[in-house]
Order: C-alpha cells, then sequence, then structure tokens
C-alpha cells in the first residue's frame, strides 16, 4: 500500500506521530513511527490494538516497515481524531473545566472502553485526560503503549500522577487501577486541573498517592451522584473499587449508558468492504516482520453528540501531547519525503517477539 507522510503533529522520546495519506483511496490516517531497532513498546501496542474492536477505542489500520533516507522505520497507523485529546478540550472550554453532562457523556463512552478492555483481559494502564482523544462521535481510549495482559508479569508503567495506591507502591497494576485513573480524569474535566493539587514533583506524587492514606479532593461544583460515583472509583483499597460493568449501573451513568446502547443498536456494523477492521480482526497475527501489512481503511448523533460536536469547534488545534515530560511540540511540515516501503529485507538483526 502507497501512502504519503504529511505534516508531524507530535514527537516523544522516540516516537514521531504524523498525519499520513493513502496515495489511491485519499484516506488521512495517523503514523506514529520509529526507528525499527527502538519499535519494542510500539510492536507491543500493534499487537495489542489489532487483536480488539470497540467504538470506544481509536481504530488500528495496520502497520508496515519503510526506509526513510538511511533509517529503517516501524510505523503504526491508527484513525486519526482531528479535535485533538480530551485534556485539549477541557482547556478549551469555557472556564478551563466541562459541566458535568458533558462530563456524563464523555465518562460513559471511557468507561465503556475500558469495560471491553477488562472483559478481554487488558489493562490499558495509562488511563489520563491526554491519552482520550475526542472526535464528532465521542472519546475514545489511545495510546497504548503501556498496555498489558492481567496475567502478563512486567513492569509498573504510567503517570504518577494518576496512579493507584497499589501502582504507586509497585505491588500490583491489575483492572482495578484503572478504574482508579478514570476517577482522577473525571476530576481533571470537573476542576481542569490535575487530581492532585500543590504536588508536582513525582517523587512526592508517588508518596503521596501511595502511603499518605489520603484521597484527591472531590470538586465541590459535582452533584452528589457524581460524587457519589467518584467514591467508588477513588477506593484506596482496589478490592473495595466498583469494576467497569458496575459502573455503568451506577445512577450517574444509567440513562447516559441507555441511551447510547439504543442508538448503537440502531447503527449498522456490518462491514462494507475488506478494509474494514472486523476483517483483518479475523485474519491470524502476523508470526514476523516480514508479514506485516499496512490496512487504511476508508452514528446516528444525539444532543449529546451535538454538545461534542460543539466542544471539538472551541478545542482549537489538537494537542497530541501524550505526556508534559515526554513529549514537545514539533514545527509543522507540509510534507515528509523519502519513506520507501521495504518489501523484501533482512531482519537477521532484529529478534521480534510478538
Amino acid at each position: 500500500m502507497d501512502w504519503t507522510r504529511g505534516h508531524t503533529i507530535g514527537h516523544g522520546s522516540t516516537a514521531t506521530v504524523s498525519v499520513a495519506t493513502a496515495v489511491q483511496s485519499g484516506d488521512v490516517f495517523a503514523v506514529k513511527s520509529v526507528e525499527l531497532s527502538q519499535s519494542e513498546f510500539l510492536r507491543r501496542e500493534q499487537k495489542i490494538l489489532s487483536s480488539i474492536v470497540s467504538p470506544f477505542i481509536v481504530r488500528y489500520k495496520g502497520c508496515d516497515i519503510t526506509r526513510k533516507h538511511s533509517k529503517v522505520m516501524y510505523n503504526l497507523f491508527l484513525e486519526y481524531m482531528p479535535d485533538g485529546s480530551l485534556r485539549n478540550a477541557i482547556h478549551a472550554h469555557g472556564g478551563g473545566r466541562l459541566g458535568e453532562s458533558l462530563i456524563r457523556v464523555f465518562t460513559c463512552q471511557i468507561l465503556q472502553g475500558l469495560d471491553y478492555l477488562h472483559l478481554n483481559g487488558l489493562v490499558h494502564c495509562d488511563i489520563k485526560s491526554s491519552n482520550i482523544l475526542v472526535g464528532e462521535s465521542g472519546a475514545k481510549i489511545a495510546d497504548f503503549g503501556c498496555a498489558k495482559r492481567v496475567e502478563q508479569p512486567g513492569p509498573i508503567a504510567g503517570t504518577p500522577m494518576f496512579m493507584a495506591p497499589e501502582v504507586a507502591r509497585g505491588e500490583e497494576q491489575g483492572l482495578a487501577s484503572d478504574i482508579w485513573a478514570l476517577g482522577c480524569t473525571i476530576i481533571e474535566m470537573a476542576s481542569g486541573g490535575a487530581p492532585w493539587r500543590n504536588v508536582s514533583d513525582p517523587v512526592s506524587i508517588i508518596y503521596r498517592v501511595g502511603y499518605s492514606g489520603h484521597l484527591p479532593e472531590f470538586p465541590c461544583c459535582l452533584s452528589e451522584q457524581a460524587r457519589d460515583f467518584l467514591d467508588k472509583c477513588l477506593r484506596r483499597d482496589p478490592k473495595e473499587r466498583w469494576t467497569a460493568s458496575q459502573l455503568l449501573a451506577h445512577p450517574f451513568l444509567v440513562g447516559e449508558f441507555n441511551k447510547q446502547v439504543q442508538e448503537s443498536n440502531s447503527s449498522s456494523t456490518s462491514p462494507t468492504s475488506i478494509l474494514d477492521q472486523t476483517f483483518w480482526n479475523s485474519l491470524d497475527e502476523p508470526e514476523s516482520l516480514e508479514s506485516l501489512v499496512s490496512v487504511p481503511s476508508s452514528t446516528s448523533e444525539s444532543s449529546a453528540g451535538e454538545r461534542i460536536r460543539g466542544l471539538s469547534l472551541l478545542s482549537g488545534p489538537p494537542d497530541w501531547d501524550c505526556d508534559d515530560q515526554n513529549w514537545i511540540s514539533a514545527r509543522e511540515d507540509s510534507s515528509e519525503e523519502g519513506d520507501t516501503v521495504l518489501d523484501d529485507i533482512e531482519y537477521k538483526d532484529y529478534k521480534v517477539s510478538w
């Protein structure tokens, strides 16, 4: 598949995110690129995203390997969300915070994405507003670089400000840790600021979260119902936190959830071509880098959808920052040349573990 790289929209310690266009179809998508020798995290993200399909998770569209000048690049293709992150939307909204009706809509959508992940044995490990992307249909979970299987051992990952107490102490990082992070994200939406106030040093944050016995301050602007929902998310004991499925039945969300389910049932989910994600998910995962393929593919709107559309129009340029410390703004270029798709290449120097 031939594609062209457009302007850069984000740059991290290793990966670069750009807008890209499929040559034949003209479809626009986002491409995350990194040198092949440093692509372990991106390949792990590809493995997870290629195995899941949900309207509340940013869609995986394929991957390939190209040569850019003298470098061999690994490219991950994703759904392009032109309105940027939830964090960007919060800061652009009047007063720097969202009203409770929008908080309810976004929380319900994020939670449906988490419920899908958790039912499939996956932990996201880094839920926060900058990892939630917003479009006309609402919020979608993105950035699976820290995600893992529940049973998968591994180091603790994520952002200290959103870590659950047991994660901050290095004890475990299970499904309940995503629920704690969701609670912190709700505080972000309601207050326009960090869930832990007056603490910026990562070491101080980890100590306060893990060992102080305190909880983040609940915004006073929230209703009693919303505060009760937060209470179910922000229990210091992970065994006492409600699950995603239980939270979807909480009075704070139940009306919004039922409305979204009805809208989902009224829309068609049948694939329209072999480029649809459901088709590719029926295929086996690639066993080697040589078998990687590139697959850029080509709802009814409720009042909540209209509110989201209005919010996205206020949000200004997309904010693709993954986190404050590791991502910087990148200069926008109209195009970048030099990407050549590699069909036949020696991979003996790069061992891949899927």
